[in-house]
């Protein structure tokens, strides 16, 4: 029997034949248990790994089998394959082997890729053995290069896979700890980025400028994901500078003053985070928002009303032109009306841009009792 037959690591007849980064072939379960025991390395010649993903070699298991067949060998059968279930009940029904997607996936066929990201994208979206088996395989850093290919709807299918594997929580620590973080992966941000140490790691990764940009030319459908995951990111006071730096600020403003624009309370959330930053407050206020501050106040909806109080109240906190000019607008009443009938957060805001009116109006008369 030929020597290229037999794992290097077991010297056992290889029945899973799969190729690593350096071009080594082992049988399956060996080199994966090698890999969860934490190497980074080849093991037959000790190149340090540039990816851990597992390519399985098709033809090399071809002639394996071939051989068998007219040696009079019984062929090795693979043990433990994964198969998916194609429904959302506990019934295996018309099983699909993994190999077979995870080969297209790799496909320098763009049609390949994209049939099988979207194969993917539906066998993990209601069962959840599917999204540990998917996972468990390698499949995460396959879909995460699929990130970057040149077809949106391949790029769509693989980040709505991302997406369905995170919901299970191991999933979400291979997804970060792989270093699989994709720029343009919006909807994966928006599930990773409920976790606060992954807050941290996505905003490192270079993702704050990508999320900008879909925020700004995506569909409605992208710009949604990507105004949830900055809301999410920049609750973390380390990415609010990232995001004031990648231009998100002017882009937020834009959004507000555009007619007929459908994400307003999203533009205003994020903007109300924004303005808690001291260069986000300062890019605010060079922005001259105040006018369309005070006409979310008085004709917004109550998620308006109330984030458009806050981004005033950090405008207006310590500087008199801010406040004096929101005055000038005819802001007091609008106040009045979110101090009564807004919800908990906008009655909180209005009540202290309230006070903060209030004495602004005791300094002035006292500067013109004294003049």
């Amino acid at each position: 029997m030929p020597v290229d037959f037999h794992c290097p690591i077991s010297l056992g007849l290889m029945k899973d034949p799969v190729t690593i980064s350096t071009g080594q072939t082992y049988e399956r379960a060996c080199i994966k248990k090698w890999l969860d025991s934490g190497h980074g390395t080849c093991p037959k010649t000790q190149q340090v790994l540039s990816t851990k993903v597992l390519i399985p070699n098709h033809g090399l298991r071809s002639l394996i089998s071939n051989w068998c067949e007219a040696n009079g060998v019984e062929p090795p059968k693979k043990s433990g394959n994964l198969h998916l279930c194609k429904t959302s009940s506990a019934c295996l029904v018309e099983a699909l082997e993994l190999d077979t997607l995870f080969s297209q996936l790799i496909s320098s066929n763009i049609e390949d890729q994209r049939s099988a990201a979207g194969e993917i994208r539906r066998l993990s979206k209601h069962n959840s053995e599917n999204r540990v088996y998917i996972a468990e395989a390698g499949a995460i850093p396959l879909l995460a290069d699929l990130l970057y290919a040149n077809d949106n709807l391949t790029q769509e299918h693989a980040v709505t896979a991302l997406l369905n594997l995170s919901i299970y929580d191991v999933n979400k620590g291979i997804i970060v700890s792989s270093g699989a973080i994709p720029e343009n992966a919006a909807a994966t941000f928006f599930s990773l980025s409920s976790v606060y140490d992954y807050k941290v790691s996505i905003g490192a990764s270079g993702a704050i400028p990508a999320l900008v940009a879909l925020l700004s030319k995506g569909r409605r459908s992208g710009k949604v994901d990507a105004a949830t995951a900055l809301f999410n990111l920049c609750l973390y006071q380390g990415t609010k500078g990232r995001a004031v730096r990648a231009g998100a600020v002017p882009l937020l403003v834009t959004m507000l003053t555009q007619p007929g624009c459908e994400m307003v309370d999203e533009a205003l959330a994020i903007t109300a985070i924004l303005a808690s930053h001291p260069d986000g407050r300062i890019m605010v206020g060079i922005l001259d928002t105040l006018p369309t501050l005070v006409d979310f106040v008085m004709n917004g909806s109550p998620l308006s009303r109330e984030n458009a109080a806050a981004v005033l109240l950090q405008l207006c906190s310590g500087d008199p032109e801010h406040l004096s000019e929101a005055i000038l607008l005819g802001i007091n009443d609008p106040l009045q009306d979110l101090a009564e009938n807004g919800t908990i957060r906008g009655k909180q805001k209005a009540a202290q841009l309230l006070e903060l009116i209030s004495g602004f109006g005791c300094q002035h008369e006292q500067s013109s009792t004294a003049n």
